[in-house]
C-alpha cells in the first residue's frame, strides 16, 4: 500500500510524528525503534506487517523524538526514556485515543514498558517481542549483553549505517531480495546520520534500564519468547507480575523480517481474543480463462441432457489439454474454465489444442490469458490477474486466444507471434490494458 498520511503533535518542544491505520474494534499503538514513516512503506514485508495489524486494530505508528520524520537534535543530546514516554501520550492523545494495546519490538520496549508502568489508565494490554528492560549486563541482570560488546557493536554501526551490508547482516532471510534490502538501507540513510544512529544507539545500549518499573506494570502483557532473547524474555515474564510467555519460531531482528503470521496470530488472540484469518498466499502465474462461444443458444438448441454431456466432454478435455502441458485446472465454470500455469508458453500451447479439439464437436472456444500475481486460496485462486482473465476471454473472437501485455514479453524469444487488438478499459480491473491476440505457433 502506498503510504498513510503523516501527520505532526507536540511533546514537551519538539514535533513528533505519527500514522493511523485501520479501523478494527481496538486501538493498537506499534513501535519498533528506529525507523521512517512514510520510507517504511517501500519496504515490503515491513509494509505487509504493518497491515496486518491493521487488519484487526486502528494501527498507531510513530517515529520518535530523535530520529525518522521527527524532531532531531544537533547537540548530540538523546531524550530520556520518560521523554520518549511523552511522545507516546502526545501521539495518543493526538490520535484519539483514549485507552489502547501496545506492540513493541526491540528497543522500543524499554519505552514502552516506561509509559505502561507510569499510565495504566491509558494502556489495555501489551505485547513485548525481541526486546528488553536493559541492554547491557549488570552485577544483577545476566540477562543482557557483555557491556564490553558495546562499543564494537556501536563502531559497526557507525561504519555501516545505511548500507545494505548492515541490512544483510541485520535481515539475513532477506539478505538476497535487492527490493527488499535497498529500500532498507534507503529508510536508515533517512532516519539519521551515521553518527546520530551511534549516537543514539550508545545511549540505547548503555543508559536505558527500566527494570524498576517492571513490579507495577498492572496490564495484562504477553512477552514473545524466542531463541534470539530468550534470557531477556524470560527476565520479563518473570517479572512483571500479569505476564504470560508465548514461544515463537521467529529469530529475525525484527518479526516482519522472518514467518511473522504466527506472530501476527499471538497477537491477535491475545488483544481480541481471535486468531486472524491468514494473509492469502501470493504467487506470480500464467491465468487462463475458457468461454464457450453462445453456450446459452447452444444450450437451448440442444436441451439438458445433450448439453450437460457436452459440458462434461468439454471439461474432461480441458483436464487432460491443461494436464499435459503442465497445468493445473482450478475449477469449472459451468460454460468454460479457470486454469493455471507456471509457464505462460505451455498456456498458450495448451489453449490451442483445447481449441482445436473441442471444435471437431462443433464447439468454439474464446480464451483470455494473464501473466500476474494471484491469491491462493486453497485450491482456488482470486485477484486482479484473475479478473483480469476473465475480462479478456470475454474480448476474443470465436476461437481466439487473446492475452495481456505481460504474455508477449515473456515469450521474446520463442516461435509464437501476436497482434496488437487495442488498448481497453476492462470492467472491475485498474488502468487501461493492451490486449493482443496468438496468431501463431
Amino acid at each position: 500500500m502506498s503510504a498513510p498520511l503523516t501527520h505532526y503533535t507536540h511533546a514537551g518542544n519538539a514535533d513528533v510524528a505519527y500514522q493511523v491505520i485501520g479501523d478494527g474494534p481496538i486501538d493498537l499503538l506499534y513501535h519498533h525503534g528506529m525507523c521512517h514513516l512514510d520510507l517504511q512503506w517501500d519496504v515490503a514485508p515491513e509494509a505487509a506487517f504493518n497491515e496486518r495489524l491493521a487488519s484487526f486494530s486502528r494501527l498507531i505508528l510513530f517515529d520518535r523524538r530523535g530520529s525518522g520524520a521527527s524532531e532531531r537534535r544537533a547537540d548530540g543530546v538523546f531524550p530520556t526514556a520518560e521523554e520518549w514516554s511523552e511522545d507516546v501520550l502526545a501521539v495518543l492523545d493526538a490520535a484519539g485515543s483514549e485507552r489502547t494495546a501496545i506492540f513493541a519490538e526491540a528497543e522500543a520496549g524499554p519505552t514502552a514498558i516506561r509509559f505502561a508502568a507510569r499510565h495504566p489508565d491509558r494502556v489495555t494490554a501489551m505485547v513485548l517481542g525481541n526486546t528488553w528492560p536493559r541492554f547491557a549486563q549488570a552485577p544483577d541482570y545476566s540477562a543482557g549483553i557483555d557491556s564490553d560488546q558495546i562499543e564494537p557493536l556501536v563502531a559497526g554501526v557507525q561504519s555501516l549505517w545505511g548500507t545494505p551490508d548492515l541490512m544483510r547482516a541485520q535481515f539475513p532471510l532477506l539478505a538476497d531480495d535487492a527490493d527488499v534490502i535497498e529500500p532498507l538501507a534507503r529508510l536508515l540513510r533517512a532516519a539519521a546520520t551515521p553518527a546520530m544512529a551511534a549516537a543514539l544507539y550508545r545511549h540505547i545500549w548503555t543508559e536505558l534500564d527500566v527494570r524498576d518499573d517492571l513490579t507495577s506494570l498492572a496490564v495484562p502483557t504477553l512477552v514473545l519468547r524466542n531463541e534470539r532473547a530468550r534470557a531477556a524474555a524470560d527476565y520479563l515474564a518473570d517479572h512483571i507480575p500479569a505476564a504470560r510467555v508465548s514461544d515463537v519460531d521467529n529469530d529475525e531482528v525484527l518479526f516482519y523480517a522472518g514467518d511473522y503470521e504466527p506472530v501476527i496470530a499471538e497477537v491477535a488472540e491475545f488483544l481480541t481474543g481471535q486468531r486472524p484469518e491468514a494473509t492469502p498466499t501470493r504467487a506470480l502465474t500464467t491465468v487462463m480463462f475458457t468461454d464457450i462461444v453462445d453456450s446459452t443458444g447452444r444450450a437451448a438448441g440442444l436441451g439438458d441432457t445433450a448439453w450437460r454431456k457436452l459440458l462434461a466432454r468439454h471439461d474432461d478435455r480441458t483436464r487432460r489439454h491443461v494436464g499435459a502441458h503442465d497445468g493445473r485446472v482450478v475449477k469449472s465454470m459451468g460454460d468454460g474454465a479457470l486454469a493455471t500455469f507456471d509457464d505462460p508458453e505451455q498456456a498458450v500451447a495448451a489453449a490451442q489444442a483445447l481449441i482445436t479439439d473441442l471444435r471437431g464437436d462443433g464447439v468454439e472456444l474464446r480464451v483470455g490469458l494473464h501473466f500476474g500475481k494471484v491469491e491462493i486460496l486453497g485450491d482456488d485462486v482470486a485477484g486482479v490477474g484473475v479478473h483480469l482473465a476473465a475480462r479478456i476471454s470475454d474480448l476474443a473472437q470465436p476461437g481466439e486466444i487473446l492475452v495481456s501485455r505481460t504474455v508477449p514479453d515473456l515469450l521474446l524469444g520463442s516461435d509464437l507471434t501476436f497482434a496488437d487488438r487495442g488498448t481497453h478499459e476492462l470492467k472491475g480491473v485498474p488502468d487501461p490494458w493492451q490486449v493482443l491476440a496468438v496468431t501463431s505457433g
